[in-house]
């Protein structure tokens, strides 16, 4: 596999991913006044996570350019989860599926956290 496709190989990446799509396929059913607020924002916070870790990964031998792409991507999964909030205040989204996005996007967060504090690790 090729060094640009390093980053699918990535855990953090994959859960991103992951978590984008199921908020695409779950805001399906957002009602169409909110097409262009809510809808469009969670999709765009939630696959930005999921960019930034691609396109800094990209950059992983210039510490920080890769840092600062990781810190986006969890500034953007923290926004996510904010939008998480909005769709479950509004009624467009079930507690539990809120609950378990929310730990999901935690997790993410912490894989980043890691990833930020240790540049290194992922520098050839």
């Amino acid at each position: 596999m090729g060094a640009s496709q390093g980053f699918k190989e990535l855990r953090v990446y994959q859960l991103a991913f992951k978590f984008a799509m199921e908020i695409f396929y779950l805001s399906k059913s957002f009602p169409p006044e909110e097409k262009y607020s809510l809808t469009d924002q969670i999709r765009r916070a939630s696959r930005s996570v999921a960019a930034n870790i691609a396109e800094g990964y990209r950059k992983k031998q210039y510490p920080k350019m890769f840092v600062s792409k990781m810190a986006d991507a969890d500034g953007e999964a923290t926004e996510t989860q904010v939008w998480l909030a909005f769709a479950r205040e509004c009624g467009y989204l079930s507690t539990e599926k809120e609950t378990r996005l929310i730990a999901g996007y935690e997790e993410v967060g912490r894989m980043l956290g890691g990833m930020i504090a240790h540049p290194e690790k992922f520098s050839r």
